[in-house]
């Protein structure tokens, strides 16, 4: 395998081959925001996770194929601010969760809440609700059977921690109970992470944390 999930704003994609899915990683704009293009190998399908900035580079990782569908992950607006011009020019479905929907720029097409599914081509994707970084974040997970479990968890979890919860114990204990048991008691530790920023990871590096992560409270 040749996909790390290291890339650098204004730097090429990173490109991960599965059987049945593609997925392209894309840093973008200020915040080093990362952006995820899915797209189903039997159809061309595609799929948006987070249109957070530059536009036109997004659009140029889609090609000749725009995607039917933009999940946001959550309501911060760093991870929205291409988000009118993409659907404008692809014609998108827009989704997110309920309770950080009316944030976005834009009306959604479809609310998700935890455990529903979301499909892109013949690729189903479950939807694990976060709460704690916001009220209504969401991590979207493909279970691609022998090639992997792979979640892409927007601000929710990182190499080395959870997301940001402004240092509000009850946030803090919300998240970290979420994603414990909602992420690492179900998946296995072959579980890759894609998170909103920075670089990638897997359960199996970050599960002997957990311990640690709970006692610091962030």
């Amino acid at each position: 395998m040749t996909y790390t999930g290291d890339v650098q704003v204004g730097g090429p994609a990173d490109v991960r081959e599965l059987p049945a899915l593609t997925v392209s990683k894309l840093a973008v704009g200020p915040y080093d925001n990362n952006a995820y293009l899915l797209r189903c190998t039997e159809t061309g399908e595609g799929l948006l996770i987070d249109a957070a900035a530059d536009a036109d580079r997004l659009l140029a990782l889609m090609g000749e194929q725009p995607v039917g569908t933009i999940v946001t992950t959550h309501q911060h607006g760093d991870h929205w601010q291409a988000l009118e011009q993409v659907a404008k020019v692809t014609g998108a479905r827009l989704v997110a969760h309920p309770l950080d929907a009316p944030a976005l720029p834009l009306p959604v097409h479809r609310t998700v809440e935890h455990g529903d599914t979301i499909t892109v081509g013949e690729v189903t994707l479950e939807v694990i609700h976060l709460r704690g970084h916001t009220p209504g974040s969401i991590a979207v997970l493909y279970d691609g059977g022998e090639a992997g479990h792979h979640l892409f968890t927007g601000d929710s979890l990182f190499p080395g921690g959870v997301g940001n919860t402004n240092k509000d114990p009850e946030r803090f204990d919300q998240l970290f109970n979420d994603v414990v048991e909602r992420i690492f008691d179900r998946l296995p530790d072959e579980t890759w992470v894609y998170p909103g920023h920075g670089k990638d990871t897997t359960l199996g590096a970050e599960r002997p944390s957990l311990p640690e992560w709970r006692a610091r409270g962030w």
